[in-house]
């Protein structure tokens, strides 16, 4: 059982009866042969241990505009230091990062990068944040906490881009140093995150849940609208509602556009419409803050004040332009806006 900066323990396994190790990171709870990989690609059994070959091992850094995670309310208009590993722990036919979520640690070789490392980085570029995204950073949960656990120390704050399919116990850990997050909410039915995802849709409203009801962390959920696979009115209504019951009005939602990639070449990008109708739909069911993505539509960008519905953040794609808000309020009516500014 040896550890070394370039292989290391995984922190959620346990021995089966069989003589494998069953992962106990995300609701797949791989069970595990000596020598093989976890559906995630970066977990592996070696010699009847389970190791995490991402940890420590980025595919690389950049410095990106907060709101393209995307975050809208918080710290907006300020950079984030992001990076992922390879795999993923959700399998997306219409995955937008397939390059490296679909790639095993074996087939790359990038530089070891320590926690210490990374938070310098951070430091170094004088950025407030640091984002885990690209990939899931679920799959390099314990990377995640022992960066975010040292960004603390320094006042750097932690987001996480993640589709929240992570194990309940294991959630607490990955999540305990965490600020924000955005969660990828893929669709609103079974059916679509059964035959596109191979995974689960209760699994990712728990997550959302718990991020409401047990913790602190702000977070935005973001919608994926795949022409006629999860952009129906009804869907989108429906998703509203639970939203708008579960989590509240204040929660900002964003409606993004597919476009054609991996095993979904054969769909067309979504049209510019449709995302705006999407974005109209869960206003008028309630929910106060909506924006567009990857579509040019400044009007859906912008944050705007609920009570006056005066523009106070505006935006033209991932680029604040004005922002007139006053200690996270309304300048015009002293509304209190939900975020963290």
């Amino acid at each position: 059982m040896n550890e070394n900066e370039n292989l290391k323990l995984a922190r959620w396994q346990e021995q089966t009866a069989n003589g494998k190790i069953r992962c106990t990171l995300c609701p797949r709870y791989c069970t595990i042969g000596t020598g093989q990989h976890g559906f995630c690609y970066i977990r592996q059994n070696i010699d009847g241990w389970l190791y995490s070959k991402g940890y420590g091992r980025p595919t690389g850094f950049a410095i990106d505009p907060i709101e393209k995670k995307p975050l809208n309310h918080f710290l907006p208009g300020t950079e984030i230091l992001s990076f992922g590993t390879v795999g993923c722990n959700l399998g997306c036919k219409f995955c937008q990062n397939w390059h490296i979520s679909k790639v095993k640690a074996d087939e790359e070789e990038p530089q070891y990068v320590s926690p210490e490392k990374v938070v310098k980085i951070a430091k170094q570029y004088n950025v407030p944040s640091i984002a885990y995204t690209y990939n899931d950073p679920v799959i390099f949960g314990e990377y995640v906490i022992d960066i975010s656990k040292l960004a603390a120390e320094e006042e750097i704050k932690s987001v996480m881009v993640t589709a929240g399919y992570i194990d309940n116990e294991a959630r607490k850990d990955v999540f305990k140093y965490i600020d924000a997050a955005n969660v990828d909410l893929k669709a609103f039915t079974e059916k679509f995150y059964h035959k596109f995802t191979s995974s689960h849709l209760d699994k990712i409203l728990d997550t959302l849940l718990w991020l409401k009801n047990e913790t602190d962390i702000w977070f935005e959920i973001t919608t994926l609208l795949i022409p006629g696979e999860n952009d129906s009115d009804e869907e989108i209504k429906r998703m509203s509602e639970w939203i708008l019951k579960n989590l509240g009005d204040s929660v900002p939602l964003h409606f993004t556009a597919f476009h054609p990639d991996f095993k979904m070449i054969d769909k067309s990008s979504t049209p510019a419409k449709s995302i705006n109708n999407a974005r109209r739909i869960a206003l008028n069911e309630g929910l106060l803050y909506c924006y567009v993505g990857n579509i040019h539509n400044p009007e859906g960008q912008t944050t705007y004040c609920p009570e006056c519905k005066e523009p106070l953040i505006i935006r033209d794609w991932h680029s604040v332009k004005i922002n007139k808000l006053r200690d996270g309020r309304c300048y015009n009516c002293n509304k209190k806006i939900a975020g963290v500014f």
